[in-house]
């Protein structure tokens, strides 16, 4: 396995199934206090760069840079000049002279590659509209802390074909997991994708996209929703409701998955829409050890990414 120090980490895609597997192995050491990297020759800072609203995300890399004794810049674009429209690439090479790595938190796919064919320092994609690795990042961790391992067990997506069924997609294919998308006609992945999770896959793992949540949940070892509108689709919310409802994560649906499963939700939540109050507080929910993986995934990427472990 190549180091991870100086990449950037624009989809899981970018990063090998070995690579992912350390990074976990790293996030949960450094959870359990047995891996304690630390900056010592300089105080490096991280800048967040968000388009978007964001709670886990911003904190977490934010905690995450501080416990690894770094520093971070939060870059508000309303008080920017990249709100009054100045070029990314102008942005880019000005904040490559000041920071020393970016977390970019966006819409567009390639904003991001945008920034990083213009930066020397590392670009981590924070969410963009296509991918969102860094979350699955910590959901793979969670599975892991539950089962021992990700590898030959099933994990559901059961919900509408976003940002997050296409990183748990790339992510679970890389592992050797199961992974079945269940999505509504219309709503479904971007078949581009889904061929490369099936290129990642190979015959090591299945990878499954149907209409029929109820197939797909079967057996299974996860089961994960999202909200059915992301953000900037508020507008749709009303209208999806009707469509997604039947795709609900609920205690009868939960009977047909695997009598240990697990369930996972990005968060924000809405409860009584894609999950309801019982499920997201039950026994099977590992919702919030999930969210405070976010700190300990990106904690140890961050660690690989400045080179202290590797």
């Amino acid at each position: 396995m190549g180091t991870l120090k100086g990449r950037d980490v624009l989809s899981l895609a970018d990063l090998s199934s070995a690579e992912i597997q350390q990074v976990l192995d790293w996030a949960i050491a450094m959870k359990k206090g047995e891996l304690n990297p630390r900056f010592t020759d300089r105080i490096p800072t991280l800048g967040l760069l968000f388009y978007k609203a964001s709670t886990r995300t911003r904190v977490s890399f934010s905690t995450a840079m501080f416990q690894l004794g770094g520093q971070v810049m939060d870059l508000n674009i309303n008080v920017t000049q990249i709100g009054r429209g100045e070029p990314i690439e102008d942005t880019a090479r000005v904040l490559d002279r000041y920071l020393d790595a970016l977390a970019i938190r966006t819409f567009a796919q390639a904003d991001i590659e945008t920034f990083a064919q213009y930066c020397k320092m590392p670009i981590v994609n924070a969410l963009t509209d296509l991918e969102h690795p860094c979350q699955v990042l910590a959901d793979l961790q969670t599975v892991q802390e539950n089962f021992g391992k990700c590898e030959g067990l099933t994990f559901t997506y059961v919900g509408d074909g976003n940002n997050m069924a296409h990183s748990i997609l790339l992510g679970c294919a890389a592992v050797g997991m199961n992974v079945r998308i269940a999505a509504p006609n219309g709503y479904e992945c971007s078949p581009d994708v889904v061929a490369q999770a099936k290129a990642i896959a190979g015959d090591r793992s299945q990878v499954i996209t149907t209409t029929d949540v109820w197939a797909a949940v079967e057996g299974a070892n996860v089961v994960y929703t999202d909200v059915w509108a992301s953000m900037g689709q508020e507008a749709e919310s009303d209208d999806r409701i009707p469509v997604f409802m039947p795709y609900q994560v609920n205690a009868e649906l939960m009977k047909n998955a695997d009598n240990d499963a697990i369930v996972l939700h990005c968060l924000p939540a809405h409860r009584g829409e894609e999950i309801t109050h019982e499920v997201m507080e039950g026994k099977r929910s590992r919702i919030w050890d999930q969210a405070e993986n976010r700190m300990h995934a990106q904690k140890a990427l961050l660690a690989a990414l400045f080179g202290l472990v590797q």
